[in-house]
């Protein structure tokens, strides 16, 4: 594989609580991340709401992508804002964790997923005895929207290659491609922060956005069509960057890591999410498989499962 899987599924070392404020909501938010049993996944429960419901880290529970992805009812318990929090436990392995929040919306941080990796590094990852499984992509499944299109397509290993476009020369065209596992995500993708214009803020607002964003957890682009952040860019890149970090957290919504490669071009939540459940619609363009034993710690075979276990992932 061009990125060694592994073959067991992970949860936490120990509860470990984070707090911020919501990039939205421009609320304080607390969020506290337990351990989990193999085949629990990620589960996000509202502590602030008498009675809520759990909310599986689904496919089937996005309930809204403008701005950010969003899981559950938009009119009644819903977590908004998992996608840098999904690409941490994607990318470092975490494939179980309950995970309590007591507001409508993960915090954002500094707007990367920098806070998240420094939080599960904090109490480690803990191995489960019960076998992690996979998505390999078959065969090509693509997605095109007004110019913009997503597609997945077979890959050894778990390939992320995502390009935008935007009318500022501030950013202009990027593309950025890289075969993730945790170290590349830590080096090279995490640290990756949300950005946004400096003109579209009192739309913004208006419309109950972006009330909590500012210059400690986003890039903005002033008047002049500049970053007006004293302490400048992290990467030169960090506007493309930051797109596949958010690819990476939507995708993590299909229940498990993917073998393949995702490719898109100005792609967004909305896209992700429908690249995503067009792969998971076509019974045909993939299949669930998991190691059967190692040589030498690598991968030594892939083998396909019974993917009935796996029906929740569906749509």
């Amino acid at each position: 594989m061009g990125v060694e899987l592994h073959e067991y599924q992970n949860t936490l070392g120990s509860r470990v609580t984070l707090s911020g404020i919501g990039v939205h909501s421009g609320k304080p938010v607390t969020i506290h991340f337990h351990p989990a049993d193999s085949d629990t996944g990620i589960v996000f429960q509202r502590v602030d709401r008498t009675g809520g419901r759990e909310i599986r880290a689904l496919v089937s529970e996005i309930g809204g992508t403008d701005l950010c992805t969003a899981l559950g009812d938009p009119a009644g318990d819903h977590v908004a804002t998992v996608e840098h929090l999904m690409a941490t436990l994607s990318a470092l392995g975490v494939d179980n964790v309950a995970i309590e929040v007591d507001g409508n919306e993960v915090p954002i941080m500094d707007g990367s997923a920098a806070a998240f990796v420094e939080a599960i590094d904090q109490v480690g990852i803990q191995r489960l005895d019960t076998k992690r499984r996979y998505i390999r992509v078959l065969k090509p499944v693509r997605i095109e929207n007004r110019g913009s299109w997503a597609e997945f397509r077979p890959h050894d290993g778990t390939r992320f290659e995502v390009e935008i476009d935007f009318d500022s020369p501030a950013i202009g065209r990027q593309h950025y491609a890289a075969d993730v596992d945790a170290d590349v995500f830590r080096r090279d993708i995490a640290r990756a922060r949300t950005f946004g214009f400096m003109r579209d803020v009192e739309h913004l607002w208006a419309a109950g956005y972006a009330l909590g964003s500012s210059l400690e957890n986003s890039v903005v682009i002033g008047e002049g069509d500049s970053v007006i952040n004293m302490e400048g860019l992290r990467y030169d890149n960090e506007f493309v960057r930051h797109k596949m970090l958010d690819a990476m957290g939507d995708l993590a919504l299909a229940g498990a890591r993917f073998i393949g490669c995702f490719r898109s071009y100005r792609g967004g939540h909305r896209l992700n999410a429908a690249a995503l459940r067009g792969l998971l619609s076509d019974r045909s363009a993939f299949e669930i498989v998991e190691t059967t034993h190692r040589e030498r710690g690598r991968v030594a075979e892939m083998v396909a499962v019974n993917a009935a276990v796996y029906a929740p992932w569906m749509i």
